[in-house]
């Protein structure tokens, strides 16, 4: 329905592009009030919630999500989870309820390792990269009952990304990356600082674009430095490019607004959105009619 198609364009403000060395950040505001209430996963891991292989011998495409805390808790697609038996990404944004347990779909990021490291896995410092994310989004909206992705394709992203890098890890960790350029990724950083009420981001580097929102400002500004990590992982091959422009930037937030729609009960609260058009992949959530990310 053109109705619902257009919830993002009437849900976001575009702000200010930022412009640095090629890379253009611009900031998402909030049109609206936002009435669903969550924490992030570094709000909630220190009030005891857990991630954990599903069994001793754990799988692959899933972990298990203890949340013994009175807040439901929102888990961010690309966020890396760090140590148990091998690192793994989150393959979309699941809600993990109040008081609740929850099987997550992931993916692993480390191919090279499957020992525990970890009684539970703590918090990376950054999100997948972005071409990382895009070849997983087009394998979830290919399929759109599916929850996992195909794991070689994600194996080959993080093994290319490494040798385009320069990396080396012993276990072909994506981790070890994001460690190995650390110093690269903070000196940008400091031209892109988290804004005032921002609540998502649209990255473009050329004519690739990339774009975050969630619903409450507070939970973005937790996300953002991982997320940012991610985009300036990407923009460390692509340098002093030609920028995109301001009209690029607002016809893409018309493609998303104008994509096909799938929708399917989220694995936690809430339904998962599948977004499919012209130059446009993606995947979202929504609870009760809000599009919270």
């Amino acid at each position: 329905k053109r109705e619902e198609s257009t919830m993002l364009e009437t849900t976001i403000q575009l702000g200010e592009p930022v412009q640095h060395r090629g890379i253009v950040i611009a900031p998402l505001f909030p049109r609206r009030t936002p009435v669903a209430v969550y924490a992030t996963l570094e709000d909630a891991l220190p009030l005891g919630l857990r991630i954990d292989e599903v069994s001793e011998a754990g799988v692959v495409p899933e972990l298990a999500v203890a949340n013994p805390t009175d807040a439901n808790v929102l888990l961010y697609d690309g966020e890396e989870l760090l140590g148990a038996k091998q690192n793994r990404i989150l393959n979309i944004t699941v809600l993990v309820g109040a008081q609740s347990t929850t099987r997550i779909p992931v993916s692993c990021v480390e191919e090279g390792r499957w020992s525990r490291r970890s009684v539970s896995f703590a918090s990376a410092q950054h999100a997948a990269h972005p071409e990382l994310r895009r070849r997983k989004a087009h394998r979830l909206a290919a399929e759109p009952l599916a929850r996992g992705v195909a794991q070689s394709e994600v194996w080959d992203e993080v093994r290319a990304k490494s040798a385009r890098m320069g990396v080396h890890s012993p276990t072909g960790a994506q981790a070890d990356v994001f460690h190995s350029t650390g110093a690269r990724v903070r000196e940008l950083e400091q031209a892109f600082p988290l804004q005032a009420g921002q609540c998502g981001a649209l990255l473009a580097l050329g004519d690739d674009l990339c774009l975050d929102y969630v619903s409450r400002p507070e939970a973005f500004a937790r996300l953002y430095p991982k997320l940012r990590a991610g985009y300036l992982l990407d923009a460390l091959e692509r340098l002093d490019a030609k920028a995109a422009d301001g009209d690029r930037l607002t016809g893409f937030v018309g493609s998303i607004s104008a994509a096909t729609r799938a929708q399917q009960h989220s694995v936690g609260l809430g339904e998962d959105v599948r977004l499919r058009g012209e130059r446009v992949v993606g995947s979202g959530l929504e609870l009760e009619g809000e599009l919270l990310q």
